[in-house]
């Protein structure tokens, strides 16, 4: 694949500059806890693409997972994770974010964060893969709007804390092996060059990649992209989780159905009225994620339809109505009331576990770049993300690293100036449909590269994808709708060279010809670089090889 180094011309001597301290890439709640972690004597400068408010953090539903009950302890969900993670977690990592949990979330409550309470005390819900009820969440089933609220009000409230919305990142800026800030397209079109001391990548998930997808049309995998084409180490991009029930029905976005639902009590039945999932795992629906995705597109294969359905009508009504307000209003505009009526369901893109290399402080491979959330690979996860351990890790890496940035900028030089950076302008190529191209490739992963794969599969996608790319890359772009397109093409190749090379089934990596998981040869990270020297990439291939670093010792019971 030719992969451009920036995605558009610019001239350091003729540009738009703006300084800050640290540039946080991202206004998620992983983005706005690192700014909040900034000395009040640093500037930090926030940048979004869309409204505060639009990012994967305030779509999340279910809650935030946190060892609150007596009768629960972090052993247990530290056990959890490392089950869900299918023998891929960092064992340090996973001890690390879970025991530092109740102590996050008591700071989001001191910010202001309204949880759902019972009689004066936390409400705990429970989650597929959990073994006790320790999910707190917030006006029933919108915890992540809540939680987001709370910080975005602290945030705006904080005086060395700007924020820019509506603006483009569309690429790194890098010399002398060192990230120097980002290249920021805004509402007047122009590019402004923002020279940082320290930047951080926020950006959240990849999920418009495919066409069945939880997440806002924002998620466009353009952290992953922008780092890539700087020379950042991508981690473990085969690894996308798929939620088990996103609502099928047309014209409804593709929404969420929570997890919560299930662990509530939940049945999945499929288009004969059978309950499926005991057949499948002794978990039924509380199984985790990628065995629920795996068994949902098994049974859906069996009986020929294209989804299955959530029924709750066993369930008390009252119970149903005030535990997922949102779920029910949204289904209500379709004529279903989810006290009695089945809900159809499939699954849909939901949760990049791969991303950027990052290490426990959330420092990448380049100097001055920072990552936490989403876009990340910390060893959390692992294989398989365990439920509601996603806003939980953005906390504690948004914080840690945050920190870590801020020192890092108060220790280095005081004086900040703008650098001479040149990129000349590439040839335009024929003028072509953009939204096409996107429309086909979102097909294409949801066909070959989705819950279930396979050798002949992914190399097709691998061959369209250099299709697409061999005229969409070269293209000289002027718009978010075309840098999008080519971020959406970069992070689609990483992630389907990374499935074909991985052959064995892992977690949410299901290969149907190699369905077993294979530990003697392939428990282990693989890591996806370009060489760039000068600024300009010398190898444009992926580089996909094995690695064995952060994997902690775990036994097969773990």
């Amino acid at each position: 694949m030719i992969t451009p180094r920036y995605l558009l011309p610019f001239d350091s001597r003729r540009a738009i500059h703006r300084f800050t301290d640290v540039l946080v890439i991202g206004g998620g709640l992983a983005g706005l806890r690192a700014a909040n972690a900034v000395e009040p004597n640093l500037s930090v400068l926030v940048v979004t693409k869309d409204h505060l408010r639009e990012s994967n953090s305030n779509y999340a539903q279910g809650g935030i997972a946190g060892v609150l009950d007596p009768e629960d302890c972090f052993d247990d969900h530290v056990r959890d994770t490392l089950i869900a993670g299918a023998n891929l977690c960092d064992r340090d990592v996973v001890d690390r974010v879970v025991r530092e949990g109740p102590r996050r979330i008591e700071e989001l409550i001191r910010w202001g964060t309204q949880f759902d309470t019972d009689a004066g005390e936390l409400a705990l819900g429970r989650e597929g893969g959990h073994s006790h009820e320790r999910i707190v969440h917030a006006m029933g089933d919108a915890t992540g709007r809540e939680v987001m609220r709370a910080v975005i009000d602290r945030s705006r409230q904080a005086p060395n804390i700007d924020i820019w919305e509506n603006a483009f990142t569309v690429d790194l800026l890098t010399l002398e092996g060192r990230c120097r800030g980002a290249v920021i397209v805004g509402q007047n079109e122009r590019p402004t060059m923002v020279w940082a001391k320290e930047t951080f990548l926020c950006t959240g998930g990849v999920g418009q990649v495919f066409r069945e997808s939880t997440n806002p049309s924002v998620a466009t995998g353009d952290g992953t992209s922008i780092a890539y084409r700087a020379g950042v180490q991508l981690r473990d991009m085969e690894f996308i989780q798929f939620h088990p029930t996103v609502l099928y029905i047309a014209g409804s976005s593709r929404s969420l159905i929570t997890e919560a639902v299930r662990g509530e009590g939940a049945h999945l039945l499929d288009s004969q009225g059978d309950r499926f999932m005991p057949n499948y795992d002794d978990r039924a629906e509380l199984a985790p994620r990628d065995i629920v995705s795996q068994s949902i597109v098994s049974q859906m294969n069996a009986t020929s339809h294209p989804c299955v359905y959530l029924s709750l009508a066993h369930l008390d009504p009252k119970l149903v109505l005030s535990r997922f307000p949102g779920i029910a209003a949204t289904c209500k505009q379709f004529g279903l009331d989810i006290t009695t009526d089945r809900i159809p369901v499939r699954p849909g893109a939901h949760y990049m576990i791969g991303g950027v290399t990052v290490d426990s402080q959330g420092r990448t491979n380049l100097p001055g770049l920072w990552a936490a959330g989403e876009a990340t690979s910390s060893g959390l996860h692992g294989a398989n993300r365990l439920a509601s351990n996603s806003l939980l890790e953005g906390l504690v890496y948004g914080a840690h690293a945050g920190e870590a940035a801020s020192r890092a900028a108060a220790e280095g030089p005081h004086k900040m100036i703008a650098y001479r950076i040149q990129q000349t302008a590439r040839e335009q190529s024929q003028a072509f449909d953009i939204a096409d191209v996107r429309v086909s490739l979102k097909s294409l992963m949801g066909r070959l590269v989705g819950v279930q794969r396979d050798a002949d599969g992914l190399t097709q996608a691998n061959e369209q994808i250099r299709s697409f790319s061999a005229y969409v890359m070269s293209h000289q772009f002027d718009s978010v709708e075309g840098w999008e397109l080519q971020n959406l093409l970069l992070t689609a190749s990483a992630m389907t060279s990374a499935a074909l090379a991985r052959c064995e089934s892992r977690g949410v990596h299901f290969r149907s010809d190699y369905s077993e998981v294979d530990n003697e040869n392939w428990r282990c990270h693989q890591t996806q670089q370009i060489d760039v020297d000068g600024g300009y990439p010398v190898r444009g291939e992926l580089i996909t090889r094995p690695t064995f670093d952060h994997v902690a010792p775990q036994s097969s019971n773990d």
